[in-house]
């Protein structure tokens, strides 16, 4: 559904945010978008969007080009940005204003999101929270039911249940025909619904692997150091990134693959290349 390649931008002339960035982001998947601050990530899903232009390179949303902003492809998307301003009136007004240009909106599936995440419909969006007025938009962003669906610290601003529901509605709202990218440094709050792993660095793409390729072979945790590409101390002793020659898939510790992918991303990268 997104094709990006060899995509580069800057802000300013002669120092690039984004590297040569080359990934295909299919539809049926939740991907996770992870990079270190500055490293370019909300930038990226603004180019997607057609917000901005790449610098270098190219970007297509099935099959078009996002900078031409059409009615089609606009449609077919929904962005949920880390910071936005929504205007002084009620939820239930915003969605009236702004369905129309949504055809798959259903207003019946915003009540049930806002009911599930505690939000009051009626309320004036101005009098909320940071937290509540996340938590509607939301609401109304899975009930515009768009294929492409975009997240940007989805669960900044969002207390320890609410970030429970919301993973369970994202869970819910996945299907075959849909790409959901999920931008996030939160990586505790959303690493058991990801089934793909997309990490950048200042080179590029330093990692894109399906969770179930890293789980094969990978193994994260307690590993001998003699074996580990990676190792960290914690609070429960040393803990590392090696090989993972049990035969059986290990459970992924996202926390630890990003660690090890920023310090040496050529040594987990051998391992994902291992047969």
């Amino acid at each position: 559904m997104i094709d990006i390649k060899r995509l580069s931008f800057g802000y300013t002339a002669g120092h690039n945010v984004l590297n040569d960035i080359d990934v295909l982001l299919d539809g049926g998947h939740i991907h996770g978008l992870l990079g270190c601050n500055g490293i370019g990530k909300s930038t990226l899903l603004k180019i997607v969007c057609g917000l901005m232009r790449p610098t270098r390179g190219s970007v297509t949303v099935e099959g078009e080009d996002p900078a031409r902003r059409s009615v089609g492809m606009l449609r077919r998307m929904m962005i949920i940005p880390e910071e936005f301003a929504l205007p002084s009136v009620s939820l239930d007004r915003y969605a009236r204003l702004t369905a129309p240009f949504y055809p798959s909106f259903s207003a019946e599936q915003m009540t049930y999101y806002c009911s599930e995440l505690g939000v009051d419909i009626s309320a004036k969006l101005h009098n909320m929270s940071m937290g509540q007025r996340k938590k509607a938009y939301i609401a109304f962003a899975m009930a515009v039911n768009a294929p492409i669906l975009l997240l940007d610290e989805p669960t900044n601003g969002l207390d320890i249940p609410s970030k429970s529901v919301f993973r369970r509605l994202l869970a819910g709202y996945a299907d075959e025909g849909r790409c959901i990218v999920v931008s996030t440094h939160q990586v505790n709050d959303v690493d058991s619904l990801l089934d793909n792993i997309v990490i950048l660095d200042r080179e590029g793409v330093a990692l894109n692997a399906t969770t179930s390729e890293i789980c094969r072979r990978i193994s994260f945790g307690a590993v001998d150091p003699a074996r580990a590409v990676y190792t960290e101390r914690t609070v429960l002793g040393e803990a590392g990134v090696a090989a993972n020659t049990s035969g059986e898939d290990s459970r992924l510790n996202l926390e630890l693959l990003f660690n090890a992918v920023t310090a040496d991303r050529r040594a987990v990268a051998s391992l994902l290349e291992n047969r």
